[in-house]
């Protein structure tokens, strides 16, 4: 602060920098009330809020906002640089203030004044009376913004959108601080701006104005500078809130990748651009079949709070201005990747071509299945794959519970895929859904409802209705309390163990990100049973238990799969409802594992094992080989594979009759061998690969060892490689599978309470359902029915790890491809495994009908909310996500080697004829 002693001489001498382009910067830099260079801002803006004359709030209002206006002054990229070190006054020229010549131009960039520019200022005013006397040339506010206004017009199309705002700092903030008069006969003197311009020199008055500021005492400048660190830290916590609140994605990707706050912020989400038109591909089922399937629950409670709280909880986005919307909302719940549906097919047409269930093809429905079987209900309008289960009792306790919601098989296996503003969706095809993203935006909405000002009062209105009591609104934010407590705990505990174990290659574990179409099934299934639902049931110490998630998989298509042999990828499991109960408790079915109360009650669930006989017998259909016209020969019923979509799209889809015969005989010489001819063959239906399975037959699939299909082995390795630990209590007898099924090849573990995962997962899937059957008093019939008892519950007899060849129908519909989801198309598959990309992104885009997937270029930056398959580097491959293997790229006479599994196509075209013959498949 100066006084009158202390203020230095007017210096012309002084040095100003011409990247100082700001006349009046330039002027307290000439009279030295400021250095050039780096000022600090809080030195700025209290001079220039002392040359403003302003008093009390004006004056602190004004230097908040020069400090606001410095802070831009030299660009975005200088912000942090500005706060702690201040405005570089030498740097101000091509910043953010600067209209590059689409301003008055009396200053040139070299810092010479040009004296016809400041004449052209001048013929803009008038004469006006000089208050102190006399009379003198100048402009008042209006004048001064037509002279503004005029600037822009001769800058043309140099001049910004922007520009208008940037000039409310410059002529009008100086006509406040040099000009004369009051009210509208406040003038701004050519003289002082000739005089401010050529000898960067202010009019004697200002200089008054600064110098005679009091100097402040000690316990002054104590309370101004404890004033000024509040105002600072309210103006980030302002700025950081309205970050979080409109940014949140940007802020996020700023944020440390692992660590609590970025843990505190809602996972980026695609947007789902407006759909022209949805279609329903027939596949052989009825419209209530769908809508049945979509929504009938298999008795899971996916999500950790009750029915009637999920559809009362908000989105996890902070809002300023404005409510969040709820997560229940179709639209938003659409941005994870499921598909809307409606309430009931049974309305009005529109509505059905709304949501795709119009009948294209227009031909006659298949008979309901459904109907044979209890309703499900979509009263909220939720997405395929939600369900609500009712009627639900605590296995442990025997109390009443309320109504769950959980995700059914439809959430995996109900595929979609998008073509220039078109959706085509199909049923038993992989979902393109991010559940990882879904569970940390539920688990952050249900603590935004606990922690955000507001948000659990809106929350128990909702629940509990306006009128709750205090008592009944804080037994609820209990309740949900303890939920949200729990989940914070065991995502700690997960980390921690995860951390703490090695992969079976000696690598430190950690996940491998799942994204858009992709789950770890086989370990989640694991932890859930083997850790978790310990833990819910109060028996401690198994979270030793847990597995990191390390082994995604795209979700298999599931047409026709009843008839197979071996389900899985990895052809690991024969018994259907093992198969489906298993799948059930991993979405988080309700099991008591606690010796805590009688033990009858051990292994009782909620999974609902009628529904899942259902779930099959739709799947599965009539035998094929019991048709009613012998003549027409074995056919698959049940569900279909969706046909190739051509009649629906446009040109680009259209099959080309002469590639589809070439690619034929390329198919039978190339991927019959291990794939088997088309299912609508006859050659299909005598293959030696359908064996005898009570009075019928079921398909057992070519299985390649491991070595030689040499893809990634994680998902082969999980059920053989993984141990689990067991409360001694459950009495878990991996042997009793001998006795119950007499399988070929041995059950015993080696220990009493720690077994191989396969064998105790099928143990223990076994017991729940055996239970069940048993609380049900399930007559024998329909006992025998359910299992279907031909098909045993007994490991693979194969010596070692391999992959299961299903048939190709429907292949098409099932991109990305290999049992990982790495390579983004059908012609990526038939290039040299060396040669497919090693990155792409997933979630919301378009499908590409040439390349039959993804269509993928070098160094795709991925969208907002898309997530990035990679496979890492050769130096450090991501556990899980190699894309080596079934590699087409045997040359003439070489030997046969691993991981190579066919020739070198000749060309594209050849490569391009086989695409089009596995469209029709």
């Amino acid at each position: 602060m100066h006084d009158p002693v202390s203020k230095p001489p007017l210096a012309p001498s002084i040095q100003v920098s011409p990247n100082n382009p700001c006349p009046f910067l330039r002027g307290l830099v000439g009279e030295g009330f400021v250095e050039g260079g780096t000022v600090p801002l809080g030195k700025l803006s209290e001079t220039i809020a002392n040359a403003t004359g302003e008093t009390g709030l004006k004056k602190a209002s004004a230097r908040l906002q020069v400090r606001g206006v410095a802070l831009i002054a030299n660009g975005l990229g200088h912000i942090l640089k500005s706060i702690f070190s201040g405005a570089q006054l030498d740097a101000l020229r091509g910043g953010p203030l600067d209209k590059r010549g689409a301003g008055s131009r009396i200053l040139g960039v070299d810092g010479k004044v040009n004296e016809g520019e400041i004449a052209r200022f001048a013929s803009f005013g008038r004469t006006y009376t000089d208050p102190n006397g006399g009379s003198e040339l100048g402009l008042n506010a209006s004048e001064i913004e037509i002279f503004m206004r005029d600037n822009l017009k001769r800058a043309g199309s140099a001049a910004r959108w922007y520009y208008p705002l940037l000039m409310k700092f410059e002529w009008p903030i100086l006509l406040k601080i040099i000009g004369k008069g009051t009210g509208e006969d406040r003038y701004l003197g050519v003289a002082d701006v000739r005089t401010l311009f050529n000898e960067r020199q202010l009019p004697a008055r200002i200089n008054q104005r600064l110098v005679s500021q009091p100097i402040l005492s000690t316990c002054q400048r104590v309370v101004r500078g404890a004033l000024k660190l509040a105002a600072l830290l309210i103006a980030i916590g302002l700025v950081t809130l309205v970050a979080v609140a409109e940014f949140p994605n940007q802020v996020r990707a700023v944020l440390p990748q692992k660590g609590i706050l970025v843990n505190l912020l809602p996972p980026p989400l695609p947007a789902v651009p407006e759909a022209k038109a949805a279609f329903w591909l027939e596949q052989n089922w009825s419209l209530k079949d769908r809508h049945w399937f979509h929504h009938a629950s298999q008795g899971t409670a996916t999500f950790p709070v009750p029915y009637e709280w999920f559809m009362a909880l908000e989105q996890p986005r902070l809002h300023l201005f404005s409510k969040p919307g709820m997560i229940k909302e179709s639209a938003y719940l659409e941005r994870f990747g499921f598909i809307p549906s409606p309430q009931s097919v049974q309305t009005d047409t529109t509505t059905l071509r709304r949501f795709g269930y119009a009948n294209v093809y227009e031909t006659t429905q298949a008979p309901d299945w459904s109907t044979r079987w209890t309703p499900a209900e979509n009263v909220d309008g939720l997405p395929v794959g939600f369900a609500r289960m009712t009627g639900v009792v605590d296995p442990a306790t025997g109390r009443r519970e309320e109504d769950k919601i959980g995700l059914t098989c439809a959430a995996c296996h109900t595929g979609q895929i998008h073509y220039q503003g078109v959706d085509v969706r199909f049923d038993g095809g992989p979902a393109m859904t991010d559940l990882k993203k879904l569970e940390l935006s539920t688990g952050l909405s249900i603590a935004y409802t606990l922690y955000v000002p507001f948000r659990f009062q809106r929350f128990a209105d909702r629940v509990l209705g306006p009128d709750a009591s205090k008592t009944d609104r804080a037994a609820l934010k209990q309740k949900l309390s303890a939920i949200g407590t729990f989940l914070i705990d065991w995502a700690k505990t997960q980390q921690k163990t995860v951390e703490s174990k090695k992969t079976w290659n000696g690598r430190q574990q950690q996940d491998t990100e799942e994204g858009f179409g992709r789950l770890d099934a086989l370990n989640r299934i694991g932890n859930q049973v083997f850790s978790q639902d310990l833990a819910l049931s109060g028996i401690k110490g198994f979270e030793k238990n847990l597995h990191a998630q390390d082994a995604p998989v795209s979700y298999p298509a599931i047409w026709t799969v009843p008839w197979f042999k071996f389900a899985q990828y990895d052809a690991s499991i024969e018994q259907p409802l093992i198969r489906n109960a298993g799948e059930a408790l991993g979405v988080t079915a309700l099991l008591n594992l606690s010796d805590a109360y009688p033990e009858d009650r051990l292994w009782r669930s909620s999974v609902n094992i009628r529904t899942l006989g259902w779930i099959e017998d739709m799947l599965r259909g009539p035998d094929p080989f019991k048709t009613v016209d012998p003549s027409a020969g074995p056919k698959f019923g049940g569900l279909l594979a969706p046909k190739w979509p051509s009649q629906i799209l446009g040109d680009a889809w259209r099959l080309k009759p002469d590639r589809v015969e070439r690619g034929r005989a390329i198919y039978a010489e190339m991927c019959s061998g291990c794939h088997l001819p088309a299912i609508d063959t006859p050659a299909f239906w005598s293959s030696k690969h359908w064996e005898p399975s009570g009075d019928s037959k079921v398909l057992n699939a070519v299985t390649i060892p491991l070595k030689e299909i040499n893809t990634d082995p994680e998902q082969s390795l999980v059920l053989s490689n993984r141990i689990v630990d067991v409360p001694g209590f459950l009495k878990v007898n991996t042997a009793d599978l001998q006795t119950w099924w007499q399988c070929d090849i041995p059950t015993a573990s080696k220990s009493p309470n720690e077994m191989v995962y396969a064998l105790g997962l099928m143990t223990v899937v076994d017991l729940v359902a055996r239970k069940w059957m048993d609380d049900e008093k399930v007559p024998d019939a329909e006992r025998a029915k359910i299992w279907n008892l031909a098909r045993k519950n007994c490991l693979n007899p194969a010596p070692d790890p391999r992959y299961r060849a299903r048939p190709l129908n429907g292949i098409w519909a099932t991109a990305p491809y290999l049992h990982n989801g790495s390579v983004p198309s059908l012609y990526w598959l038939l290039k040299p495994a060396s040669e497919r990309p090693t990155k792409f992104c997933m979630g919301r885009r378009d499908y590409d009908p040439v390349t039959v997937g993804f269509a993928v270029t070098a160094d795709e930056t991925c969208k907002t909310g898309e997530t990035q398959f990679s496979a890492g580097s050769e130096k450090d491959p991501i556990q899980g996500n190699s894309v080596l293997g079934h590699s087409f790229e045997r040359r003439e006479g070489e030997p046969k080697r691993d991981g190579v599994i066919g020739r070198m196509f000749k060309d594209d075209a050849e490569r391009y004829d086989l695409i089009e013959y596995l469209k029709t498949l």
